[in-house]
């Protein structure tokens, strides 16, 4: 088991990626802000089966944490990432500092219209222009053939497929199922925030979302079954629903029974909000 090379600068990074183009070698990357689980380990597997190497970037974003959210807070682990990419065959991890990605200066915003409209962005509103421009940096950086992003971040993945067909990235978008754990909860690194008693509760989320999908897929009221959905959440012992929504597919505009749909919801259990989503 080889630890994978680690580099902190732009200039560090693209000397490697170069290194292997003059090898012939297919490039791969996967963004994360770190604190990896079985779901970002799957984003690695996948990356390698279609490219000979991966660069994995660890880099907790703070231009897409509201004032109020969980920046301070969010897991950091940086030593224990690092073992789980050996494990995995990552070949680089690229772990810059704030001031590499957002020297002094630093003024450029990337705003992605489409499908950044409402969901996340109703309670989130600079949420995607946030990862809109670190995942730019980032591909512009590393200059992957391809990225692996996981549908688990249904929206998030929807934007970023849009922020490079708009901006002709010439980058590859691959789309990972959503990894669960035994009863169906969806993998997170905020999963760790949760007590036991908050797990059981966490549990449900799935289970009513595929409850609603199937309702929805069986023709049922788009209206009704998003209410009931939205009441067993809460009765579950769910504190807050931010929302459960059926959505098209491709582009998260609202959803239409002859068209391929996504359900997705958003919901805040103590002080940990979770998101999740199915296909209908």
């Amino acid at each position: 088991m080889n630890s994978p090379q680690i580099v902190e600068t732009v200039a560090d990074l693209r000397a490697v990626v170069r290194s292997w183009r003059n090898e012939g070698l297919r490039v791969a990357m996967v963004p994360t802000m770190g604190a990896l689980h079985d779901g970002h380990i799957s984003l690695t597997r996948l990356a390698l089966e279609r490219a000979d190497r991966c660069v994995v970037s660890i880099f907790v974003n703070p231009t897409q944490f509201a004032p109020n959210e969980d920046l301070d807070k969010y897991p950091r682990q940086l030593a224990a990432d690092l073992d789980r990419l050996a494990e995995a065959g990552v070949q680089l991890a690229y772990t810059p500092p704030a001031t590499e990605m957002y020297p002094e200066g630093f003024a450029a915003k990337i705003i992605v219209g489409g499908p950044s409209a409402g969901l996340e962005t109703d309670f989130r509103p600079t949420f995607f222009e946030g990862v809109a421009t670190v995942v730019a940096k980032l591909l512009l950086q590393a200059a992957p053939d391809l990225a692996v992003f996981g549908e688990k971040d249904y929206q998030q993945l929807c934007v970023v497929k849009k922020l490079c067909r708009d901006l002709d990235i010439p980058v590859e978008i691959v789309a990972a199922p959503t990894v669960r754990d035994a009863e169906g909860l969806a993998m997170s690194s905020r999963n760790a925030y949760l007590s036991p008693a908050e797990l059981g509760v966490a549990r449900q989320l799935n289970r009513i979302l595929r409850q609603a999908a199937e309702a929805l897929r069986s023709g049922a009221g788009e209206t009704e079954t998003l209410s009931a959905a939205r009441k067993q959440l809460l009765d579950a012992g769910f504190g807050t629903v931010d929302y459960v929504e059926a959505r098209e597919s491709l582009t998260l505009a609202p959803w239409r029974i002859d068209r391929h749909g996504r359900i997705l919801a958003a919901v805040r259990l103590g002080g940990t909000r979770l998101i999740d989503n199915l296909e209908i």
